[in-house]
């Protein structure tokens, strides 16, 4: 027997216009269903679109192309039977617990003493009995997100939509709310149907989801499916658990085909969009990575337990260290390469050089830069032209962060320089001090 689709999303698109008026494909071709009586976490880099898709979900942006099917209906404008929980717990500083968590309720014309009912319910449910009458800046972060997720589930939604809920807690408390969460579920003491977990934590997804999609970004689009076929609770020490972890990692970290040249592999265009992360970051991670217990090769849960950093910070890293040819990324596993070895050995001034040699030769951006400044007579330019370029590729915002990355990387490597008070670009050497 086949189970009811919640949710059924059909080639979905949208685009947003950006501030010169052109319009960037965001989404596209979008194909998802959410069935009766699952849970289905959503990976994907920055800019795969996780959020919008969300907001198409919720009904609050409608899809340009393709069709957003709740329970049979088409989805146009918010749906009662459809709540989300935000990151950034987004309470009302000036109200109580019990009034953030009735909000909803009284938006809908619930009486005041069904009100008070079903919200002391539900954070009797949560673990915040009693704790109705605090304001929000006298609960620890924890608390804040849970009187959030009590504020969707006193509305008794069919599909709980989750965006990063746990990643702006401490790994500990954010591990006790997912696993609060699932034995709510679990024990059926929610009357939702279906949850969908937006996260950029590897280990989170392969312990909450029934099935976990991977998007690729710019524009995000579907990229693979991996069914998770363990029966909960799941022990993340266990070897299946691990196995998961490590096979998703190594999808995680593959390029996108879109990005590449076919024949040589290197990244393609100009407005490719840089890993947002900085050299001494990267030097970090490449010292522990050359360091015992790894010896230049590391499985990545494992480098990132040691780093003590979140997947989404070195998902960053270890995208630039496969961009310079520093490391390479297979299956979940990192390597150095030879050059990545003799980098971490090198001297500083050599360590430059070697950096500003890569750059020119795998980002194409900052040899485009190069070569402008090399063919200016002065050997020197603005950066306004940059960032109009960049933004037939990426948002304004978006554009600022690479070029940003980009000049960063670059005035490392000694390949150009910049001048913070003019906003200009200029070679090494050329500014006359």
């Amino acid at each position: 027997m086949t189970r009811q689709a919640l949710l059924e999303l059909t080639q979905v698109a949208k685009s947003f216009k950006a501030a010169d008026g052109q319009s960037r494909l965001i989404l596209d071709k979008v194909d998802f269903s959410l069935q009766d009586g699952e849970i289905v976490a959503l990976l994907g880099k920055s800019g795969s679109g996780k959020s919008t898709l969300l907001r198409v979900m919720a009904g609050l942006i409608s899809a340009d192309k393709g069709s957003a099917v709740y329970r049979g209906q088409e989805i146009r404008g918010p749906v009662p039977g459809i709540a989300m929980v935000f990151q950034s717990f987004a309470l009302f500083p000036w109200l109580t617990v019990q009034q953030n968590v009735e909000l909803g309720l009284e938006a809908q014309g619930v009486g005041a003493a069904e009100r008070a009912q079903r919200a002391d319910a539900v954070l009797e449910l949560i673990g915040l009995a009693g704790f109705g009458g605090a304001l929000p800046r006298e609960l620890s972060g924890g608390m804040k997100q849970r009187v959030g997720i009590a504020r969707a589930l006193v509305m008794n939604p069919d599909i709980l939509l989750m965006d990063e809920a746990f990643s702006a807690l401490d790994v500990l408390t954010g591990e006790t709310l997912r696993d609060d969460m699932l034995e709510l579920w679990q024990e059926r003491r929610i009357s939702t149907k279906g949850i969908l977990v937006v996260s950029h934590n590897i280990e989170e997804a392969v312990m909450m989801a029934d099935r976990i999609i991977l998007l690729s970004s710019d524009p995000g689009r579907v990229r693979c499916e991996i069914p998770v076929n363990l029966p909960r609770p799941r022990d993340p020490d266990s070897a299946e658990v691990r196995a998961l972890i490590d096979e998703v990692y190594g999808l995680m970290t593959m390029r996108s085909s879109g990005d590449l040249h076919p024949e040589t592999g290197l990244v393609r265009h100009i407005g490719y969009r840089l890993p947002d992360t900085d050299v001494t970051r990267i030097e970090g991670v490449l010292d522990m990575l050359m360091d015992a217990p790894f010896d230049g090769r590391a499985d990545l849960p494992q480098l990132a337990e040691e780093a003590e950093l979140p997947d989404e910070e070195l998902f960053p890293v270890y995208e630039a260290m496969s961009l310079l040819g520093l490391a390479i990324l297979e299956k979940g596993d990192i390597m150095l390469t030879a050059l990545g070895k003799d980098y971490v050995t090198a001297d500083q001034a050599r360590k430059q050089e070697l950096f500003g040699q890569q750059l020119l030769m795998h980002v194409p951006l900052a040899a485009h830069i190069r070569r402008a400044l090399e063919s200016d007579p002065a050997g020197s330019m603005p950066e306004q032209p940059l960032l109009e370029m960049l933004e037939d590729f990426l948002k304004p915002e978006e554009a600022q962060r690479v070029l940003a990355v980009a000049i960063e990387w670059g005035r490392y490597g000694e390949v150009y320089e910049y001048d913070y008070h003019t906003g200009r670009l200029m070679l090494p050497g050329e500014h006359g001090h």
